[in-house]
């Protein structure tokens, strides 16, 4: 259970990658940024360092992937990315250009600790880089048709491809050289906006907003749906086993549902169902994806349940 305070609505979720251990999440929501510290069973607010006068929506949240050791976050707000570099008990702010974006996605290079390169993408205002840590921001919109960004996917294996996918309002773009330009994937952009991605080697998973779940197995050129009679919904997550597609296990966050794959995409089953009509917004399964895997799961209205 959560107190009042997180009784709003929850944009995004993020973990630490050693989870299992540390019980460290962090919920980016309408009223601010909150950490767990025991698994998602209570929430503190974390920008009390900044003095505030009022609360600040925050549309995005993710830790580096070496936090245990860097205790990195980021966190999007509108006009620009906070960054912490203890664990959100104290903040730096970097404006973005004006007129001020709004955040809606940020993303890591798997290689943080190394590269430095953080990923941003906004409403109306595009794709944005830093290459130090996030001190420093660029504009990176070559060939990006579409500037409303939703969603970000990064390919595993950045360090030697620079692939990554980007889900907007009207379509799907890919960057092969770490987001310096853009090209649009061929996907049936009637069946935008792309709320969310993942994808592994040349397995690219796409969910949209009315139409369901779309997979590439060629990263891109060509798309099918599962068949299935509930997939037919909004797709507001995607996790896939990490060692995907050796264990071929899937989660998908919909509407209302938790529904998982052991198979790749080709059944599925109920996981989860959201009580009393409440509406998803995001999810996490910081224990590995598996049908039973303990989620913590973003609402509309009721902040962040435990499943």
């Amino acid at each position: 259970m959560t107190d009042t305070l997180q009784s709003d609505i929850v944009y995004a979720l993020s973990v630490s990658p050693t989870f299992a251990q540390d019980g460290i999440a962090f919920a980016a929501q309408q009223s601010g940024l909150y950490r767990s510290e025991d698994g998602g069973a209570s929430w503190t607010p974390t920008y009390d360092s900044l003095n505030l006068p009022s609360t600040l929506p925050t549309l995005t949240v993710v830790l580096s992937p070496d936090f245990s050791r860097d205790a990195t976050v980021f966190a999007g707000v509108g006009g620009g990315v906070l960054r912490s570099n203890d664990g959100g008990q104290t903040w730096t702010m970097t404006a973005l250009s004006l007129p001020a974006p709004a955040i809606t996605i940020l993303a890591l290079s798997p290689n943080f600790a190394e590269d430095g390169l953080v990923f941003a993408g906004s409403m109306e205002d595009g794709f944005f880089v830093s290459a130090d840590k996030g001190h420093q921001w660029r504009t990176w919109n070559f060939g990006l048709l579409d500037l409303n960004v939703l969603c970000l996917a990064i390919d595993p294996d950045f360090k030697h491809s620079e692939i990554l996918f980007a889900g907007t309002e009207n379509g799907l773009f890919r960057s092969t050289n770490s987001g310096h330009s853009w090209r649009e994937v061929n996907f049936p952009s009637e069946h935008a906006p792309i709320l969310s991605l993942a994808v592994r080697q040349n397995r690219l998973f796409a969910g949209t907003e009315a139409s369901g779940l779309f997979i590439s197995d060629d990263s891109g050129l060509s798309w099918s749906q599962p068949i299935h009679e509930t997939l037919d919904d909004s797709v507001n997550g995607i996790a896939l086993a990490q060692t995907f597609p050796a264990t071929p296990h899937i989660l998908l966050a919909l509407s209302s549902r938790i529904m998982f794959s052991p198979d790749g995409g080709k059944s599925w089953t109920l996981r989860s169902e959201l009580p009393d009509e409440q509406q998803m917004t995001c999810f996490a399964a910081p224990m590995g994806v598996q049908e039973d895997s303990p989620l913590l799961v973003g609402t509309a209205d009721s902040g962040i349940l435990q499943l």
